[in-house]
C-alpha cells in the first residue's frame, strides 16, 4: 500500500488522516498535493465547520522517508527542492484555511510530521506521545517550518534544545510550555479532536476564519498596522449575516445558529 492522505466527513468536520502503512506514516509528495486540494475544498464547503489531521494505526507521522531521500541524493537538487516546496505549499494551506484546524497525536510526530502538527491551529496529544525534530541526528536541518513555528512560539532555549539536541519531547513539557493545547489518554486523542471540533462548528465561521486571520498577522504587524485590521474585521463582521445573529441570539438568550 502507498502513502497517501485520507479523508472522510464526520459530521461538519474533516477529517484528513496520514495513512502510510508499514512506515509509521511517512510522508510523500502525493500527500502534499491532496492535502492542499483537501483544503482548498474545505475552504469553499460551508457545510465543512472544522478540520481534524491525524495519524492511522495510533501513530501520527514518521516525517520524511529516509530511504526516499538517499534517493533523491542521486538525482538533480532540484528535485529534492521541488518536495519541499510542495510540503511547504500544505503547511501554508493550513495556516491559511479559514476553518479551524486540530491535530490529533498519538505516539509521535516526527521531523516533518511535527512541523505538520504544529501549523494546525489547535493540538491534542496523548499523554504518551512523543515530538521529535531529529533532522540534526542524520546531518539535516529543519522543513516544513519547523524551525519557524518553534521560535514562535516557545522561548529561544527551549526552541534550540530541540532543534539541536534532536531528542524526544513529552507532551507534557509541550503542555506545559502552551505549545500543546490538551493531553488526553492513549487513544483518545482523535476523539477529544473531534468532540472539540463539534463545539467548535457552532461558532460563526466568519468570526473564526477572520479571528485566524488575525491572528497569522499578529506575529509579525506592528501594533499601528493590527489595529488597523482589527478595525477593518470588526467592522466587516459586525455588517455580516453571522453579526446579526450572534447578537441578536445573545440579546435574545438562545444559541446562535449560523448558516
Amino acid at each position: 500500500m502507498s502513502a497517501e492522505l485520507l479523508a472522510e466527513r464526520v459530521d461538519q468536520t474533516l477529517v484528513l488522516t496520514l495513512s502510510n502503512p508499514g512506515a509509521r506514516n511517512a510522508l510523500h509528495p502525493d500527500m502534499y498535493a491532496a492535502g492542499v486540494e483537501a483544503l482548498a475544498t474545505a475552504a469553499r464547503d460551508p457545510s465543512v465547520r472544522a478540520v481534524v489531521l491525524t495519524g492511522a494505526d495510533n501513530f501520527f507521522c514518521a516525517g520524511g522517508n529516509l530511504n526516499r531521500l538517499l534517493e533523491n541524493r542521486q538525482k538533480d537538487p532540484a528535485v529534492q527542492a521541488a518536495s519541499i516546496d510542495a510540503l511547504a505549499e500544505w503547511i501554508e494551506a493550513l495556516r491559511a484555511c479559514p476553518k479551524p484546524i486540530i491535530a490529533a497525536v498519538e505516539g509521535a510526530a516526527a521531523g516533518a510530521g511535527f512541523s505538520l502538527a504544529l501549523a494546525c491551529d489547535l493540538l491534542v496529544a496523548a499523554d504518551n506521545a512523543k515530538f521529535v525534530m531529529a533532522y540534526v541526528k542524520v546531518g539535516l536541518t529543519p522543513d516544513g517550518g519547523g524551525s519557524w513555528f518553534l521560535s514562535q512560539a516557545l522561548p529561544r532555549p527551549l526552541a534550540t534544545e530541540i532543534l539541536l539536541e534532536g531528542k524526544p519531547v513529552a507532551a507534557s513539557r509541550l503542555a506545559a510550555a502552551g505549545l500543546v493545547n490538551r493531553v488526553v489518554a492513549p487513544g483518545q486523542a482523535r476523539a477529544e479532536a473531534l468532540n472539540w471540533a463539534t463545539d467548535l462548528a457552532q461558532l460563526s465561521p466568519n468570526a473564526v476564519g477572520r479571528i485566524k486571520t488575525l491572528i497569522e498577522s499578529g506575529a509579525s504587524e506592528t501594533l499601528t498596522s493590527q489595529l488597523g485590521a482589527e478595525r477593518d474585521s470588526f467592522v466587516a463582521s459586525l455588517h455580516h449575516a453571522d453579526g446579526l445573529e450572534g447578537i441578536s441570539a445573545f440579546l435574545e438568550k438562545r444559541p446562535a445558529k449560523y448558516a
